[in-house]
């Protein structure tokens, strides 16, 4: 089952949080209207997780068992062909600046800098979120083969609310405490460690398993679904001290997953369109890419080769690297994240009849 609206949200998520990480110096982004929004747009990453952690549930929950090589194979199929071509561009510019860091590599290169104290944002900073989202890939199968396929859903949803609720409770005193980070991890490593966001694809999971056996029947819900995201934007303009980068916010998110997921009003039937969902398809070059094109179409070479003043010329220059990150995001999609999909559906498939 694929439901293609939820597509086009993956795209907004990953423009918002480009937004969040390199459109501070424009007033068009840090004003007094919009900059609540924009500087706590890393709440994208929140949204991929628990996202992710509902499509899972969608994707398998017909299948008896979860088969662990043939999931992980394709998990790998879909996520490290684009990562690791990140990590060579991004290798090749800071080996010719002479600001090449073995370790720093190393953990990038095998996902786990998350697990690392202060090495969460090494390298390829946005490349973290992967380094989580690997823990959700391994942790899946056996999730889904010892409880979801076995237990029924009613004894799943205390459980699991409740391993949510103490998830942000030691999350927010964690992260506002100096005794255990001062002695193991710091704030910023605990806002990263797989741990602290394991709860966000656990809380997708539940909604999925929810949408696969209790959903209804189709409706229109737009004025559900935009009244939540009103909601959504007044949590963030009134964040009352709460940190909602660890899955806080579950409980609008996944109200909107699952109406826009049932729904058959225009958010859908737009979300639909062909364009819109080619946008979602390449997100995750959006994603990956961004702090490649920005460093190799820096400040300085904007303004050597096009004359382009970091001031005054900003907001044009935000839209010409984001018009080159979408572009390079369709090609690695179509030319790299299609093919490599292609052949490893191909190799499982040969490998089932073989057995």
């Amino acid at each position: 089952m694929r439901i293609e609206q939820l597509t086009f949200t993956r795209f907004v998520a990953a423009l918002l949080i480009v937004v969040f990480h390199f459109g501070s110096g424009s007033m068009h982004f840090t004003n007094e209207y919009t900059q609540f929004l924009f500087k706590q747009a890393n709440i994208g990453v929140s949204y991929f997780f628990i996202l992710s952690g509902f499509v899972m549930i969608i994707a398998y929950h017909k299948k008896a068992k979860v088969n662990f090589m043939d999931y992980m194979v394709n998990r790998f199929a879909r996520i490290y062909p684009v990562y690791l071509l990140a990590i060579l561009c991004l290798l090749f510019l800071v080996v010719v600046s002479g600001q090449f860091n073995f370790t720093e590599f190393i953990l990038n290169l095998f996902m786990v800098q998350t697990w690392v104290p202060g090495q969460a944002l090494v390298f390829n900073i946005p490349a973290w979120s992967l380094s989580v989202e690997l823990v959700f890939y391994a942790l899946f199968p056996f999730l889904y083969n010892r409880f979801y396929s076995k237990i029924s859903f009613n004894k799943l949803i205390v459980p699991i609310i409740l391993f949510w609720l103490i998830s942000q409770v030691l999350f927010h005193y964690l992260i506002n405490q100096t005794t255990f980070t001062d002695l193991f991890y710091s704030s910023e490593d605990v806002m990263y460690h797989p741990i602290f966001h394991l709860n966000e694809f656990i809380i997708g999971n539940l909604a999925g398993l929810y949408f696969v056996k209790k959903s209804t029947e189709t409706k229109n819900y737009d004025v559900h679904i935009i009244a939540l995201v009103i909601l959504s934007l007044i949590a963030l303009k009134f964040p009352i001290g709460l940190s909602y980068h660890n899955g806080l916010l579950a409980v609008l998110f996944i109200p909107i997953i699952i109406l826009l997921s049932l729904n058959n009003g225009f958010i859908t039937k737009l979300f639909n369109k062909k364009a819109f969902v080619f946008l979602g398809e390449i997100s995750y070059g959006l994603y990956i890419f961004q702090f490649i094109v920005w460093m190799y179409i820096s400040d300085y070479r904007l303004n050597k080769y096009l004359g382009l003043d970091k001031a005054e010329d900003f907001l044009f220059c935000f839209f010409l690297r984001l018009f080159i990150l979408i572009g390079l995001s369709v090609l690695s999609y179509l030319y790299i994240e299609k093919p490599a999909r292609s052949k490893i559906k191909s190799y499982l498939s040969k490998r089932k009849k073989v057995n």
